[in-house]
C-alpha cells in the first residue's frame, strides 16, 4: 500500500508540475517569433496514459478499517472519470484539478456571501436600539422586508445593469454568458455605461458561475439599501420605503456598481488614461457604503427632522435610543460579517493572490478596532464621558473605511485609516446635525457616506503595490499604488470616483426620492409621528407592555423610550 500511495503521489506532483509549467512554455514559443516553429522540447519528466491507469487506489478492505490519520481518504477512486470503462484517464485528472479549484472559489464565495446576509440582522439591531420603543416594530420591518424588496428588484433587472458585461471573472469559471456591455465611444476611447445580459438571471445567464456572482453581488446590495431605513427612521412610511428601495436596487446600486466592477468607465482610467489602475474599489466603500450614504443623505434631506430635534433656536436636542445593549450586539454582528464582506471580495481562495484572504482579513479586524478607539478618544475628550453608541459608531466608520483599500494595504495603513475614520465619523455626526440640521437617528449618512468616501481615497493614498491579483488589476499590469507610495495618478482616479458619487449618484437619489415625497409622499402624518409608527403603519406594537391605552380616549401614551 505504500508504494501505491508513493506511486500515486508521486504522479499527482508530476501532473501538477506539468500544468504550472505549460503557461510559460506557450509565453515562450510565442516570444520566439510567428514565423519559425518553436523547436519540439522533450519534458525532463513525463506522464503517461500508462502511467495513470498504472495508478492503484486503497482497497475496499482497507478503507473498511477506518482511516484515523486520513491518510487513504481521498484517491485516485475518487476522481470522476468520463468513461468508466476506459478507466482512469489524463484527462479526469486535469479536468478534476480545475474543477477543484473552481469548486473551492465557489464555496468560499458563497459562505462569505451567507456571512455578509447575516449582517442584515446586525443592521436589524443597530437601527431599532438607536430609535424609540414606539418605533421598534417599523424600524425592524424596514430592515426585514429591505432585503426581499431590493433582492426582487436585482433579480429583474440591477444584476444584469450591474454585470451583464463582466465576462472574465477567472476565479469563478469565467462568467462568459455576462459578455454584453453597453458602450459609448468619447475621445477615440470606450466609456461602458451598464450591461444588458442577465435579466431574471435567465437564457445563457442560468449559470453555476452566474449564480455564484448574483448571490455574492446580491448581498452587498442589500447592504446598501438597509443604510437608507436608518437615516429615514421613526418618520418615513412604509410604501415610500418599498418604492425607494426597489429604485435603488435596480438602478442606482446597480450603475455605479458597474462603472467600478462590472467593466464600466470608472474602472477603465488607467487602461485608457494612465491613471493608476483606474478607480479601485475592493469590496466597496464607495460602490456599496458611500452610495447607501449619500441615498440615505437625500432621503433625510427630503423628509425633514423629526418632531422635537430641533428647538427655535436651530440647536439639537438628542433623542436617546431605547436599547444600547441592542445597538453594541448588532455591531459585533456587523463585525463578524465584515469578514465575509471584505475578504470575500477576492471572489476565490485559489489561484490569482487570492491566498491573500488572510491579509484582508487581519486588515478588516484592526481598522475595525482603531475606528472604536479613535472614536472613543474623541468622545471621552470632548465631553468628559466615552459614549456607547458613538464607540459602536466609531467601529463601524473603521470597518466601511478599510473596505475599498482592505486588499491593497498593510496592517500599518489598515491600522491609520481605521483610527482616522473614528475621529472623522464624530466630526461628521456634529457637522450634519448642528451645521446642516440633517437629522439622522442612527448616523447612517457619517458612517456610511463621509468614512465610505474617506476609504475610496485612502485606497489612492495608503495602497502598498504588493497586492498582485493575478499580475494585474482593471486591465492594467502591476499592482495598485498610492500616493504615499509613488503613484499620483491612482489618487486622480480615486478623486473622480468621489466626485461621481457625490455629483452623479446623490443628485440621482434626491431627484427619485423627489418624485416620490410628490406623488406618495415620505413623511407620515405628525399624529403618526407622536403616536408612533408600530400601530399606524404596521398594526402592531414592537414592545406592547410599554403603552398604555388611556380609557375614553383611545389614545396610547408611551412609558418606555
Amino acid at each position: 500500500m505504500r508504494k501505491d500511495r508513493r506511486s500515486l503521489a508521486a504522479a499527482l506532483a508530476v501532473l501538477a508540475l506539468l500544468v504550472v509549467a505549460a503557461p510559460a512554455r506557450a509565453a515562450d514559443e510565442a516570444a520566439a517569433g510567428a514565423g519559425a516553429a518553436a523547436a519540439a522540447e522533450p519534458p525532463a519528466v513525463g506522464l503517461t496514459a500508462a502511467d495513470v491507469k498504472g495508478i492503484t487506489a486503497p482497497s475496499s478492505d482497507d478503507l473498511a478499517k477506518g482511516d484515523p490519520g486520513g491518510t487513504l481518504t481521498g484517491s485516485a477512486a475518487d476522481i470522476v472519470m468520463a468513461d468508466p470503462k476506459a478507466g482512469l484517464t489524463l484527462a479526469d485528472v486535469v479536468n478534476q484539478v480545475g474543477q477543484n479549484r473552481i469548486a473551492v472559489n465557489f464555496v468560499w464565495t458563497l459562505v462569505a456571501g451567507f456571512l455578509v446576509m447575516f449582517m442584515q440582522a446586525g443592521f436589524a439591531l443597530v437601527e431599532t436600539g438607536l430609535c424609540r420603543a414606539k418605533n421598534a416594530n417599523h424600524t425592524m420591518m424596514m430592515n426585514f422586508m429591505v432585503y426581499g424588496f431590493g433582492l426582487f428588484a436585482y433579480w429583474v433587472m440591477g444584476f444584469a445593469i450591474q454585470q451583464g458585461g463582466s465576462a472574465g471573472i477567472s476565479n469563478l469559471g469565467g462568467m462568459n454568458p455576462l459578455n454584453n456591455e453597453f458602450k459609448l465611444s468619447l475621445f477615440g476611447k470606450d466609456w461602458g455605461l451598464f450591461g444588458t445580459k442577465g435579466f431574471f438571471l435567465s437564457g445563457e445567464s442560468y449559470d453555476v458561475g452566474v449564480m455564484v456572482l448574483f448571490l455574492f453581488q446580491m448581498v452587498f446590495m442589500d447592504t446598501a439599501t438597509t443604510i437608507v431605513t436608518g437615516a429615514a427612521a421613526e418618520r418615513w412610511k412604509f410604501a415610500a420605503f418599498a418604492i425607494s428601495t426597489f429604485f435603488l436596487g435596480a438602478i442606482t446600486y446597480p450603475l455605479f456598481g458597474n462603472w467600478a466592477w462590472g467593466g464600466g468607465w470608472l474602472s477603465q482610467l488607467g487602461a485608457n488614461f494612465k491613471l493608476g489602475h483606474g478607480y479601485c474599489d475592493f469590496a466597496g466603500s464607495g460602490v456599496v457604503h458611500s452610495v447607501g450614504g449619500l441615498t440615505a443623505l437625500a432621503v433625510a434631506m427630503i423628509i425633514g427632522a423629526r418632531i422635537g430635534k430641533y428647538n427655535r433656536d436651530g440647536s439639537p436636542n438628542p433623542i436617546p435610543g431605547h436599547d444600547i445593549t441592542m445597538v453594541l450586539l448588532g455591531c459585533f454582528i456587523l463585525a463578524f460579517g465584515w469578514f465575509g464582506f471584505n475578504p470575500g471580495s477576492t471572489l476565490g481562495a485559489s489561484g490569482n493572490g487570492s491566498l491573500r484572504i488572510g491579509s484582508i482579513a487581519v486588515n478588516t479586524m484592526l481598522a475595525g478596532c482603531t475606528g472604536s478607539f479613535g472614536a472613543l478618544l474623541y468622545m471621552w475628550m470632548r465631553f468628559g464621558k466615552p459614549d456607547a453608541s458613538m464607540s459602536g459608531n466609531g467601529l463601524l466608520a473603521g470597518l466601511v473605511a478599510i473596505t475599498a483599500p482592505s486588499g491593497f494595504v498593510n496592517t500599518v495603513g489598515a491600522a491609520i485609516i481605521g483610527f482616522s475614520a473614528g475621529v472623522l465619523v464624530c466630526l461628521s455626526v456634529e457637522f450634519l446635525e448642528r451645521v446642516m440640521k440633517i437629522d439622522d437617528p442612527v448616523g447612517a449618512t457619517s458612517v456610511h457616506g463621509t468614512c465610505g468616501l474617506w476609504g475610496v481615497l485612502c485606497v489612492g493614498l495608503f495602497a502598498d503595490g504588493t497586492s498582485n491579483y493575478g499580475g494585474s488589476w482593471n486591465g492594467v499590469d502591476g499592482s495598485v499604488t498610492g500616493l504615499f507610495y509613488g503613484d499620483a495618478g491612482q489618487f486622480v482616479a480615486q478623486l473622480i470616483g468621489v466626485c461621481t458619487l457625490v455629483g452623479v449618484i446623490f443628485t440621482l437619489s434626491y431627484v427619485f426620492n423627489a418624485f416620490i415625497d410628490f406623488f406618495v409622499g415620505q413623511r407620515v402624518s405628525v399624529d403618526v409621528e407622536l403616536e408612533g409608527l408600530d400601530l399606524p403603519e404596521m398594526g402592531a406594537l414592537g414592545y406592547p407592555e410599554f403603552q398604555l391605552v388611556t380609557p375614553g380616549l383611545g389614545r396610547s401614551i408611551e412609558i418606555g423610550g
